[in-house]
């Protein structure tokens, strides 16, 4: 999608952005007594859902899909046109050389750090009173999150976070509508999946709502051991409004509380599947890469426990990405002869223990902070990724205002980012990444024609070789 066909959707994200700053209206009131004050208070969460509860449909049996698969896969693929791809912006609008170093200073693996902004006191609107209740305490006094109020009160540590005032925190609240959305004989979940559930709501991170919509990604209170981080939730801005993981829309934002913010979700969210399983669930976009990884038995791999892991990323070609290589090289890949090569090429596509966001970047085996969303990040940032096979990916990431480009080695671009999974991240690319060549000494990258056999085994030899050392 070229930037000019971005430029209608702008107007679009912008009035969708709630401010819902009425929700401070009863705080907001100068000259109140001290009881005064502290009803309307009580009243915020209230005031704030009441506008949009009333509106939001049961939808039983499509979300008994959700329940069971963290979220709804074919909405995140259906995400990337709008606004978080600029992917046909010209290569010559990067900066010189100069102005993109090839790694950033400090760890070369995070971009650099300027402080965390965001865990000091809230930023409340100018007014002379602030909140006097903590998160739970508004939560509980609310009745519109009176089943909210009652999962979380059969955990007392859970009570005592959403009291503490040692962060800042973000609460997606789900009401009691979004309660009702499960269907009514669905299993209830046992007392630990239900715990990780109510994790996945909160961050310990401050993000009122306009922090909210300038993130792709937010890290939660759940950390999954096959992650080597916390688990995120997703934003994006779609033709619905603003949406969490997809398809929780958020109904009320920036009810703020004594320890951090409140924002209302119309549907609970939950933690995603791992990332085998979401290519399953795409055969529609997927099938041809699922072939593969099942014919080399990498999927079994990816499935199984017996690969301990924490995190990794996938560079996961599309069906169309497949097509490009012509029927002839597809011909060979998935033939008999050219199943070591196959093999080879989707290791080539795996990252183990590195797991790449869009706005974040963890590394369990560095030394250095995981990297967050930060108004100190610079535009561009460079990642050398290791591979399965032992070879590195150059992966450049680059802002543009609200929008982000990713390319790997140079050409594949990531059209659709960030499917979060509970074992890493899938981020889904444009072209199949082929190695390069040398000729005469010069590296020639492939630009996207259709490969012969005989072009394909050249370029595809030294992974094969890679792939037979690390057997040995």
């Amino acid at each position: 999608m070229r930037f000019q066909q971005l430029l209608p959707v702008l107007p679009l994200a912008s009035a969708l952005v709630i401010t819902e700053q009425s929700v401070f209206e009863n705080i907001e009131k100068l000259g109140e007594s001290s009881q005064q004050l502290l009803d309307s208070t009580r009243t915020a969460l209230d005031d704030a859902i009441k506008k949009t509860s009333e509106s939001v449909k049961h939808a039983g049996g499509a979300y008994k899909d959700i329940l069971e698969n963290g979220y709804d896969v074919s909405s995140w693929l259906e995400s990337s046109p709008f606004g978080n791809d600029v992917s046909d912006l010209d290569d010559h609008k990067h900066p010189p050389d100069h102005d993109h170093p090839h790694h950033p200073p400090g760890n070369p693996h995070h971009p650099p750090h300027h402080g965390d902004p965001h865990h000091g006191d809230p930023h409340h609107p100018p007014h002379d009173e602030k909140p006097n209740m903590t998160i739970y305490e508004l939560i509980s006094k609310s009745k519109y999150t009176t089943k909210l109020t009652k999962l979380i009160n059969e955990y007392s540590d859970l009570v005592d976070t959403l009291n503490s005032t040692k962060a800042n925190y973000t609460i997606f609240a789900p009401t009691d509508a979004a309660f009702d959305k499960i269907p009514e004989h669905h299993p209830k979940p046992s007392k630990e999946v239900l715990k990780d559930i109510l994790l996945y709501h909160v961050s310990d991170s401050l993000y009122p709502a306009g922090r909210v919509l300038h993130s792709y990604t937010i890290p939660t209170l759940y950390t999954p051991t096959t992650l080597g981080g916390p688990q995120r939730l997703t934003v994006r801005v779609t033709l619905r409004g603003p949406t969490i993981n997809f398809y929780s829309k958020l109904v009320a934002t920036n009810i703020f509380a004594t320890n951090g913010v409140i924002h209302g979700v119309d549907s609970l969210l939950v933690p995603p599947p791992n990332v085998a399983t979401i290519i399953n669930l795409l055969p529609g976009e997927f099938s041809t890469l699922e072939l593969g990884l099942t014919k080399t038995g990498l999927f079994d791999k990816m499935n199984s426990t017996d690969y301990p892991h924490q995190g990794g990323t996938l560079f996961a070609p599309s069906n169309f990405a497949w097509q490009k290589l012509g029927a002839r090289a597809n011909a060979f890949l998935f033939s008999k002869y050219g199943e070591k090569y196959l093999k080879a090429l989707l290791e080539y596509h795996m990252v183990v223990n590195q797991t790449l966001y869009t706005d974040a970047f963890y590394d369990p085996s560095s030394d250095g902070d995981d990297d967050e969303t930060s108004g100190g990040r610079p535009p561009y940032y460079h990642y050398d990724l290791q591979s399965v096979l032992g070879k590195n990916l150059a992966v450049d990431v680059a802002r543009y205002g609200p929008f982000v480009s990713i390319r790997v080695n140079g050409f594949s671009r990531v059209t659709v980012h960030d499917g979060v999974a509970s074992d890493g991240n899938i981020q889904v690319v444009s072209n199949v990444i082929m190695p390069p060549k040398n000729v005469d000494g010069a590296v020639v990258e492939w630009e996207g024609q259709e490969l012969s056999e005989e072009e394909l085994v050249e370029r595809l030899t030294p992974l094969v070789e890679e792939e037979e050392n690390l057997e040995l």
